[in-house]
This record gives C-alpha cells, sequence and structure tokens, in this order.
C-alpha cells in the first residue's frame, strides 16, 4: 500500500506542478508504426495547466481555457473554436496523463541513471484505445522529460528538448497578427 501511495505522490505532484508552474521547452514528436520510417516534427511549447501556446510545422496554435486559435501559414488560414474536451486531451499530452489516472494501472520505476522516474499507465479497459503511456520525469524537480504513448503499431513518442520552467505567465492568446486577407474560420457557438 505505501507504495502505491508513493507513485500517486510522484505522480499527482508532477500534474500539480504542471497546473502551478509554467513550462517552456523545444520538442521534436515522432510518429512510428512497425513497418514504417518514423516521421519526426519539432516544435516549442509555453504551457501552463491546460492553457498554452504553441509551434510547429508551419502551425501557431494557443489555447487561453476557453477559445482555441489555430493559423496555419500555408493555407492563411485561422480557426477559432471551443474545443471539446477530447481535443483537448489529443492536443495536451499531460492533461491526457491526468484523465488516464482513474481508468490505468500506474506504476513507477527509477530509470537506470537514478536521476528520472519513469511512471507508466496501463489501461484496466483495452478498449480506451492505447495499450501504455509512459511519462519520463526529472527527480529533482519533476521536470517532463518524454513521453510515449503505444497504440497498437503505433508509437508516438514526445522528447522535450531543455525543459525548463519561467518565472513569467504569458498570454495565451494568438500570437502572430493575420494579415488582412486572412480566411477566419470561426467556429465558435
Amino acid at each position: 500500500m505505501s507504495t502505491l501511495l508513493i507513485i500517486l505522490t510522484v505522480l499527482t505532484s508532477f500534474l500539480s506542478n504542471l497546473e502551478q508552474k509554467t513550462l517552456h521547452t523545444a520538442f521534436t514528436v515522432t510518429v512510428s508504426e512497425e513497418v514504417a520510417s518514423p516521421m519526426n516534427y519539432p516544435g516549442e511549447i509555453i504551457m501552463q495547466g491546460d492553457k498554452f501556446r504553441l509551434e510547429a510545422m508551419d502551425i501557431e496554435a494557443a489555447y487561453d481555457g476557453k477559445t482555441m486559435y489555430m493559423y496555419s501559414g500555408q493555407t492563411d488560414e485561422l480557426t477559432l473554436s471551443n474545443p471539446t474536451e477530447q481535443e483537448l486531451l489529443e492536443v495536451n499530452p499531460f492533461r491526457y496523463a491526468r484523465a488516464l489516472v482513474g481508468v490505468c494501472n500506474v506504476t513507477e520505476r527509477p530509470a537506470n541513471d537514478g536521476k528520472q522516474t519513469i511512471i507508466t499507465l496501463t489501461p484496466k479497459d483495452q478498449s480506451i484505445g492505447i495499450n501504455r503511456f509512459v511519462l519520463k520525469v526529472r527527480n529533482d524537480d519533476l521536470m517532463p522529460l518524454s513521453v510515449e504513448v503505444k497504440e497498437g503499431k503505433k508509437s508516438t513518442t514526445l522528447k522535450l528538448k531543455e525543459p525548463k520552467f519561467i518565472p513569467t505567465n504569458p498570454e495565451y492568446i494568438f500570437v502572430l497578427k493575420p494579415s488582412k486577407n486572412t480566411y477566419v474560420n470561426d467556429m465558435r457557438l
């Protein structure tokens, strides 16, 4: 029983840390299947709790807690929406981890270097769509280092590059100023 309390304390402390502090990091998302070459997508994110500002490929996105802003430079289109819970879970892996806690078996183990903890969430019911969710956290400051989601033959890995907590609390709004020719697709209710 005490081991379970420690595991939940590490995971709970980690998630609480992300609610209170502002994380800033570059990242690479790698998507691979057993037979295909992996695809890598670099980006940068600033986030606190559910709010974030993200740049990846030719997309800039922001979520201020109510409105999702997505701009594509390729199509010169700005989309505004009130995202569903499912859409937010797909965009934010840490929100997804929080949602999985109640429906997963949670285990933790120290990484080989002893400086990191590996938290594995394995669904009690495989019908939720994933095989496992693995989160690697630095022990000293509960800094997230990587996330891996295994779904059947597909694996998605998020590796954070030099993550840090920053003292400022930026606005989580759309940063780029669209031109007067930008198509605005307002899907808010």
